[in-house]
């Protein structure tokens, strides 16, 4: 809960940031503040497995250029069957529901359950995601 007071506030700030500067150049946009949003959220929640280099893999593949992807097939990761089995392509839609309820989306998979439920929050996580290439 603490950390969506947190995140909604950046929001809120960067909306109130945006009408008061009149140099847009000096300001931080909407899409920026999503973005920033949701690194913390990554941050907070994906952080410990999942790895903002391209090159390292941590417990969890690296989520750089994730967007897009078929799931299952980043070089030098091993996936559990059901997620190369899963013929899951990464886009917003299915991120979305990845991280509210992975288990639902593809059973028997390795990643612990996550329920990010919030839907501020997935906006922020996603504009965060998709950024990362």
């Amino acid at each position: 809960m603490k950390i969506k007071f947190i995140l909604f506030m950046m929001l809120i700030g960067s909306t109130i940031l945006l009408s008061t500067t009149a140099s847009a150049e000096s300001s931080m946009s909407v899409q920026d503040a999503m973005r920033a949003a949701g690194k913390a959220t990554f941050m907070h929640r994906c952080r410990a497995c999942h790895s903002l280099d391209p090159a390292v893999n941590s417990f969890g593949p690296s989520l750089v250029g994730v967007v897009g992807r078929p799931a299952g097939t980043l070089a030098r990761y091993v996936y559990s069957n059901a997620m190369q089995k899963s013929k899951l392509v990464w886009t917003e839609e299915n991120i979305r529901k990845w991280v509210e309820n992975n288990e639902k989306l593809v059973p028997n998979t390795r990643m612990r359950h996550v329920a990010i439920t919030d839907v501020a929050e997935q906006d922020f996580l996603i504009a965060f995601i998709k950024s990362l290439k």
